[in-house]
């Protein structure tokens, strides 16, 4: 199945209103069809993503997130997510970047980039834009990635990044912790027939910005690669 039918909304939106163990119980029925039937499409997806990507992630199972909430270190006891979701994540370690899939009533999105990047990935990515930014600054300001994602998003520091200089004409990008970008969908884009097909058209508008990252982390500062 490559589409998301509309009982998928209809579940979640029980959901939100009967978060709780005894309601999931008694509907563990139709969690499991719901369930298998977005690993469906996450597998419709891979199929034809894969054709444009070198994706590590081997099935639509593997790519799909539980349902189930880790509750220990948050104050929302709820103990269940309210939307299903999953994630590819490029092959190789010469391509970077992961790309996320969120389906929910009224809070859809596709998202991708470097959530939480290493201390380590995080100086080369600042390092390189302190020399120069003016490619990354192309991509982002380019009329497909604007029109897609708007602008870059993401965590940032709410002053220059320590070694880096306060006047820096690039601070605003030096400042990022995260660099991420986002594409919310409404509910008629989602229970469309060609959903599939649109999320991989989003997944492509990411690929410069990734490419670039890619080639950032792969090489040093004198454009070494790091790997062969």
């Amino acid at each position: 199945m490559s589409t998301i039918p509309k009982s998928t909304f209809d579940f979640l939106n029980d959901l939100k209103k009967n978060n709780n163990r005894d309601w999931f119980q008694e509907n563990k029925p139709r969690f499991v069809k719901e369930n298998e039937q977005f690993i469906s499409f996450a597998d419709a997806l891979l199929s034809e993503f894969s054709k444009h990507d070198n994706i590590e992630t081997p099935t639509g199972k593997k790519s799909v997130f539980r349902i189930y909430r880790d509750v220990r270190f948050s104050k929302d006891k709820t103990p269940y997510k309210t939307h299903f979701s999953g994630s590819f994540k490029r092959a190789t370690k010469q391509l970077r970047g992961g790309y996320y899939f969120h389906v929910e009533p009224n809070n859809s999105f596709i998202g991708g980039g470097f959530w939480g990047p290493n201390s380590k990935d995080l100086l080369r990515i600042r390092k390189e834009i302190a020399t120069d930014a003016s490619e990354l600054r192309e991509i982002i300001s380019s009329p497909t990635f604007v029109e897609t994602f708007g602008e870059l998003k993401g965590d940032k520091l709410k002053s220059a990044p320590r070694g880096f200089d306060k006047t820096h004409p690039d601070l605003d990008l030096l400042q990022f912790k995260q660099f991420v970008v986002s594409k919310k969908l409404s509910n008629k884009e989602v229970l469309n027939s060609d959903f599939h097909i649109k999320v991989v058209e989003i997944f492509n508008n990411m690929r410069p910005f990734f490419d670039y990252m890619s080639a950032v982390l792969t090489t040093d500062e004198n454009g070494i690669p790091l790997y062969e």
